[in-house]
């Protein structure tokens, strides 16, 4: 059994808890328009792989550790030439700007 000073705690926490339920639920439309895109935006960071790094180390670090590891896939790359967008698996050409593709999207068609 509870001592009754804690259950009065515990009564009071419960009954400031359900107020700020209520009070949230009161003025959802002042604060929802503003706490929806920052939500989503948790959502998306939270749940999707990061962004694929640049660079030597990266490469490195991508390489299989054994020779028995399958091989991997080309990797995808999105090149920018004026107002033309082309992907590929080969590099870029020269005078086109390489941008980062979404980890999610992997299959292009031809």
């Amino acid at each position: 059994m509870r001592s009754p000073q804690e259950r009065t705690w515990w009564t009071g926490v419960i009954v400031v808890l359900l107020a700020a339920a209520v009070a949230a639920w009161w003025t959802a439309d002042q604060w929802r328009p503003h706490a929806g895109p920052w939500a989503k935006k948790a959502w998306r960071t939270a749940t999707r792989p990061p962004p694929p790094q640049r660079g030597e180390g990266a490469a490195a670090a991508r390489k299989p550790a054994d020779a028995t590891a399958p091989a991997e896939l080309p990797q995808s790359r999105k090149c920018l030439q004026g107002n033309r967008t082309t992907y590929t698996d080969k590099p870029c050409p020269a005078g086109s700007d390489e941008q980062l593709l979404d980890p999610a999207i992997n299959v292009l068609r031809q």
